[in-house]
């Protein structure tokens, strides 16, 4: 958890975040694993705090600053983000380095399925969904300064070797599954095709916010694992969620009746989105989810080892990680069997 003065982080924000009056309030937000986000209040005036959490990190990991320098460049696009209005340094009243953006009022949806939606309007969710991932793809990284962004070139090699190590640094229990989807991802690599955009990272449903009444897709969150790669990643990890259990911890669509529900089939969401970007449909799909499976894995591996050495963002939930990390890998080895 982060220890910080309120009194010293109130005249911060008063010489550095514009128009930033008293600070009246600071509310941690008890929902997410990554970096720990706070509600400021000041006056009539809602902001967003966003920092890294304190304690060691894996490499690469938390990028606040890389969350901040994506979200100023695709400000004036198609792509809804919010407006980011500060970055601090690393030795901040935080105690690590955070980002402030303004407060977007409006609804977030945790249940894929939608259950407090009728079916037009849910269908009318994946319709936006799908036009803001295509409108992201679309963007020219060079036309909004974020040329250097990422690395050109194999991005599958490169995303698998970085994972793959992540999830090593970070193992706190055997998994031959895991192991083995290593073997298999590298083993069946997908021929670099030159295809590259600026990728989200964690396309999902609860990291959008809709308007508070319509489903107009208002603001794009999360931005922490967002670079230059290759947008099939962000179409097959979204889509997975298609193949993940609608039961436990999880939020997938797994044995929903999407159809009566009024919500796409993952065919019917991948050849929209085809559409939209005047693409050909992907050949080897299993490679790209098997591959999103495996990132997942990874990354909730990172966040099981940052619970058990306690400085987790929200320490409760870190323990129900391990039956989720088996069952990924299972699942995912399953897949790319067939």
């Amino acid at each position: 958890m982060h220890t910080y003065d309120t009194a010293l982080l109130a005249k911060y924000l008063a010489k550095h975040v514009d128009g930033f009056g008293m600070l009246d309030g600071i509310e941690k937000f008890s929902d997410g694993q990554s970096n720990p986000t706070y509600k400021l209040t000041s006056g009539k005036h809602q902001y967003v705090l966003r920092a890294k959490p304190p304690g060691k990190l894996l490499k690469s990991a938390h990028a606040v600053d890389r969350e901040y320098r994506v979200m100023q460049a695709l400000g004036g696009t198609d792509v809804p983000v919010p407006k980011v209005l500060h970055l601090s340094g690393d030795d901040s009243p935080m105690g690590t380095q955070f980002m402030v953006m303004e407060m977007v009022q409006g609804r977030i949806f945790w249940d894929p399925a939608l259950p407090e939606l009728e079916a037009r309007a849910r269908a009318e969710v994946y319709d936006q969904m799908n036009a803001t991932l295509a409108a992201l793809h679309c963007v020219d990284p060079a036309a909004v300064s974020l040329a250097d962004y990422g690395k050109p070139g194999n991005y599958f090699e490169r995303q698998i070797t970085r994972w793959s190590a992540q999830y090593r640094d970070a193992q706190t229990d055997p998994l031959p599954d895991a192991d083995w989807l290593i073997d298999w991802l590298n083993g069946n690599m997908v021929p670099d095709d030159g295809a590259s955009s600026i990728v989200h990272g964690d396309f999902r449903i609860d990291n959008m916010i809709f308007a508070p009444n319509n489903e107009t897709l208002i603001a794009l969150l999360d931005w922490e694992l967002s670079t230059l790669g290759h947008p099939l990643a962000d179409l097959a990890y979204q889509c997975m969620h298609w193949r993940l259990p609608h039961a436990g911890h999880f939020r997938g669509l797994a044995g929903v009746d999407r159809a009566n529900a009024g919500l796409p089939s993952e065919d019917a969401y991948v050849d929209l989105y085809c559409q939209r970007r005047r693409v050909s449909r992907p050949e080897n799909w299993n490679f790209y989810v098997v591959f999103s499976y495996f990132r997942l894995l990874a990354i909730l591996q990172g966040v099981l080892k940052r619970g058990l050495d306690g400085n987790a963002s929200n320490p409760k939930n870190a323990a129900m990680m391990r039956d989720v990390i088996v069952l990924l890998a299972k699942d995912a080895r399953a897949l790319a069997n067939t």
